[in-house]
């Protein structure tokens, strides 16, 4: 990020707790809305989304902050937290709390789930959606996982299913074979970048494995029934939608967003996985920015 972009940190209160952002950039220009965005997860941090710190230099504030239980945020220990409901409140929070009136959201992975979840709810001033590798359906994204996984080489196959039959996913032998799965599906840079490798050394586990389960393809927690495909036809405002080719959220998972809300914009990136804004940084923010300034200035 450029050195002459001003940045601010500080917290917000939420239920008792104190939940972290970031500001970067002064204000914005004429006719421009800043970016508030929602980190994946659940449980990780905002750190892989620095590059999207890019956006500032296009006048507007870009906003990040880390989810309750997250990264700078506080991290209490309560299974039942861990919530949609919560995070919900969180994001109203945020928005009322940092006068974000009028904004655009983005969501990556988890955090477009919650986008969605929140446009669901209609809110004021909710300018546009942008949903980065994010799925509709937790049951699609299994058995897409699944199908995935299912083409990994034979004996990282082996390892995962010898593991997981013997309920031993702490093995070293396990995680890096579930890092091959990564390597190919959730970011195909190497090495990754250092923001990538913060988020998955700051991830709590109680959150993760709460609502997800122990990785991208075993699901066991909360979230494994979540499915609004039936629902994303009552969302009303711009959408871009945004996967890439080897995305563990797969084309078909972003066709089915894509279709489902009503005019919205859908780029698949083709040299990307999960992250295309880490994998194809300088393409992603010329069609992040072009989207952002098409809400704003409709012809």
């Amino acid at each position: 990020m450029s050195s002459n972009v001003r940045a601010t940190e500080g917290h917000v209160a939420f239920r008792g707790f104190q939940t972290w952002y970031r500001v970067v950039g002064e204000g914005e220009e004429p006719g421009k809305l800043p970016l508030l965005c929602l980190h994946g997860g659940p449980g990780f941090s905002y750190d892989y989304l620095e590059s999207l710190e890019d956006m500032a230099r296009t006048g507007r504030r870009v906003i990040f902050y880390d989810q309750l239980g997250a990264g700078n945020s506080d991290r209490p220990s309560d299974p039942e937290l861990w919530t949609v409901e919560l995070f919900l409140g969180e994001l109203r929070t945020i928005r009322e709390e940092l006068d974000l009136d009028r904004v655009h959201l983005f969501g990556s992975s988890w955090g477009g789930m919650l986008a969605m979840e929140y446009a669901l709810t209609r809110p004021a001033g909710l300018a546009s959606l942008v949903l980065a590798s994010s799925p509709a359906s937790i049951p699609l994204w299994a058995e897409e996982t699944a199908r995935l996984r299912s083409e990994l080489p034979e004996d990282v196959r082996q390892t995962l299913d010898e593991n997981e039959q013997a309920e031993t996913l702490d093995d070293p032998a396990y995680e890096k074979a579930t890092m091959e799965f990564y390597k190919r599906h959730l970011c195909r840079t190497d090495p990754w970048p250092d923001g990538l490798n913060r988020s998955f050394a700051k991830v709590n586990p109680e959150v993760y494995g709460t609502m997800q389960g122990p990785n991208e393809f075993v699901i066991t927690g909360t979230l494994k029934d979540w499915d609004i495909t039936d629902r994303l036809g009552e969302i009303d405002v711009p959408t871009l939608v945004t996967s890439g080719r080897y995305d563990e959220c797969t084309p078909r998972q972003a066709e089915i967003v894509h279709r489902g809300i009503h005019g919205s914009q859908r780029v698949l990136f083709d040299e990307s996985s999960h992250v295309a804004f880490i994998e194809e940084r300088d393409l992603y923010m010329q069609v992040l920015g072009d989207f952002l300034a098409g809400v704003e200035n409709p012809q």
